[in-house]
């Protein structure tokens, strides 16, 4: 397996995967997310793996994108309140739903953490949402800790 930045050639895969991700959330929140629709049209795709600040990686097993991590540089400049620190923060982490299990998704999280420090950031951060239990406890067994928690009230 090689993980690497995606290439313009890897969209359709990415595309089946956030799709994948979508249903997680449908089926977990339907009331949030709507089914079978897409996170980003060809265009915007296409804009995000050309962006430096948004490098996306892909776990390819022999030309095939078995998985990806979504991820975004963010550092607060001279803000009144934070300090300037370099974050790399994973919008989304996934592993094609039938090959689960093979540590495809510790590797993409470990390489996102290597190229994290390779940069200068000082933590890796992410959300999760709390109906994907699943998810929630692969980031705890990657050592992960909550930082802060979201709470809603439904009206």
């Amino acid at each position: 397996m090689e993980i690497r930045r995606a290439e313009l050639r890897d969209m359709p895969r990415l595309i089946d995967l956030l799709n994948q991700v979508l249903m997680v959330h449908h089926n977990g929140r339907p009331d949030l997310f709507k089914p079978n629709c897409r996170k980003y049209n060809d265009e915007e795709l296409a804009a995000l793996i050309a962006d430096d600040k948004r490098p996306i990686f892909v776990a390819d097993i022999d030309g095939y994108v078995a998985g990806y991590a979504f991820c975004v540089l963010q550092q607060h400049v001279n803000d009144n309140v934070l300090t300037d620190i370099k974050t790399l923060y994973i919008d989304d982490l996934c592993v094609d739903e039938t090959i689960r299990g093979k540590h495809i998704g510790r590797s993409l999280y470990e390489y996102v953490l290597g190229y994290a420090k390779e940069i200068g950031c000082y933590n890796v951060t992410l959300n999760v949402w709390a109906c994907n239990e699943s998810a929630m406890a692969f980031y705890q067994h990657c050592g992960l800790t909550p930082q802060k928690i979201g709470m809603e009230k439904i009206l």
